[in-house]
């Protein structure tokens, strides 16, 4: 497994990290069992970056890694905090909100401090100074190691960085979701902040498994999800096939060109593959490996430029 400094954290993280939205249920059922045989098998096949976040299952998320990697001293856990999906104020990075939520995480993955803390979402009423000066507090006190943001603009980068710089940041990135190339990733890169993006697959789309027909359990967040039914399917995925051929040319599964393209952006240091099964991490991890030139981005873009573009989820709702 490929190996990168994340940026000016300086954690040295593997280019493919272990995504466990998955473990909080909103992805359907799960074998627990069978999660914690994929988390084993990553951390065998060479993972050591782990993310999660407070707000997948309410802290089950939290729960069931810190179980699988209870022994585990070798490795990087970036946890999220800042999201109350119940509350009329679902973005919520007050100094009580992320406190408890800090204190929680910590019970929840069984470690007496965070190495990477992140705010998931930016909340527009409390002022960014207040936000960055507060996690530096944690940082002070020992709980957390590297401070980070999830889902911020440029602008918010810049406003949480007259305060504390942003050691880390954690955006949606795949070939149907490309605002990342015009805001935020040229401000990281200035700035040398590291980025691992989320969701390189497209929550599936990108994987080849889906057909115009596929349904989704009523817990699974697709289920209520735009780009998941109708003509914005059934359009993406006639792109899938032409991907999936053009990969088949390169020896590859339409799956891992989409993670390879991903990494190949400039200023991407790693992305984030979930999985529920200990055979699906295997071809995630091999894409790190792929090397793609630049007729083969060339072509993978020409064959993507008719996609739609798509939002995913938000903790408001779906859209």
């Amino acid at each position: 497994m490929r190996t990168t400094i994340l940026g000016r954290s300086g954690l040295e993280v593997s280019k493919i990290a272990f995504g466990t939205w998955q473990l909080g249920g909103d992805w359907g059922a799960f074998d627990e069992d069978t999660a914690f045989a994929a988390i084993h098998h990553a951390r065998d096949l060479g993972v050591n970056f782990f993310d999660t976040a407070q707000a997948y299952g309410r802290g089950r998320s939290e729960v069931l890694l810190g179980r699988a990697l209870r022994h585990a001293d070798d490795v990087v856990i970036a946890t999220k905090g800042g999201i109350n999906p119940r509350a009329e104020r679902p973005r919520d990075s007050r100094r009580a909100w992320l406190t408890k939520g800090l204190d929680e995480s910590l019970r929840n993955l069984g470690v007496e401090h965070i190495d990477l803390y992140q705010v998931h979402w930016p909340d527009p009423d409390t002022p960014a100074a207040e936000v960055a000066g507060l996690l530096q507090e944690f940082v002070d006190a020992g709980k957390v190691r590297h401070v980070g943001v999830s889902n911020y603009t440029a602008e918010q980068l810049r406003a949480f960085d007259r305060t504390r710089p942003v050691e880390t940041l954690q955006p949606p990135y795949h070939l149907f979701r490309r605002g990342l190339e015009t805001d935020p990733l040229p401000y990281a890169r200035e700035h040398d902040i590291g980025v691992f993006v989320y969701s390189p697959l497209g929550s599936g789309l990108l994987t080849g498994a889906l057909t115009p027909d596929t349904t989704f359990e009523a817990t699974d967040w697709r289920s209520k999800s735009s780009a998941f039914q109708g003509d914005n399917l059934r359009r993406n995925l006639k792109i899938v096939d032409e991907l999936k051929a053009f990969a088949t040319q390169r020896g590859l599964e339409v799956g891992q060109l989409a993670i390879a393209w991903a990494l190949a952006r400039p200023g991407v240091h790693a992305a984030i593959v979930g999985a529920r099964r200990p055979a699906h991490i295997e071809a995630s991890i091999a894409a790190a490996d792929v090397v793609l030139t630049s007729d083969d981005l060339a072509e993978i873009d020409r064959i993507a430029a008719d996609a739609v573009q798509v939002a995913g989820a938000a903790p408001e709702g779906i859209v």
